[in-house]
């Protein structure tokens, strides 16, 4: 049971998980300094609230849903302006990286955040639908449908 929110455990939980929030915020609003905006959301929010978690799996889940609801509101206060991806907002990346998430980039972020959790974050389908609240078929879908996407922007057949 995790229910310790002493500066120390603080401390240990955001060097933890904020990578894994970090990346899933700029899945969905592709621009660093949002994207670091809202871990903190998150994290500030973790620590006003102060939930007490059966294991490390249920507190990472529970950080992802707050994270992505943080990340949808974002996303409806912005909808009018378009962003584009910079350069430097993929500075965290390693070179290697680089092609396959600027092309996860121009997908719709319904497929975007699937494939996110599915392929970085090690998720199942069935977890999945648990953290985005929807069904298992629907998550298997968007996976098939955003891998297809996928392929198309690559231009070639490469399954990664």
């Amino acid at each position: 049971m995790i229910n310790d929110y002493s500066e120390t455990m603080i401390e240990q939980l955001v060097s933890t998980y904020s990578p894994i929030v970090f990346r899933t915020a700029f899945t969905y609003c592709k621009q660093t300094s949002d994207a670091e905006d809202l871990t903190q959301e998150v994290f500030l929010t973790l620590i006003q609230k102060k939930p007490s978690f059966e294991s490390q799996e249920h507190l990472k889940a529970w950080l992802l849903r707050v994270c992505i609801n943080k990340a949808k509101n974002h996303l409806k206060r912005d909808w009018f302006r378009r962003k584009e991806v910079e350069p430097e907002d993929l500075a965290y990346l390693p070179v290697e990286q680089m092609e396959m998430v600027q092309a996860m980039l121009k997908l719709d972020v319904h497929y975007r955040v699937v494939l996110h959790l599915y392929y970085y974050l090690g998720y199942d389908i069935k977890e999945i639908a648990q953290i985005l609240k929807m069904r298992p078929a629907t998550v298997g879908t968007r996976l098939k449908r955003g891998r297809d996407n996928l392929r198309k922007i690559l231009g070639d057949d490469r399954e990664r």
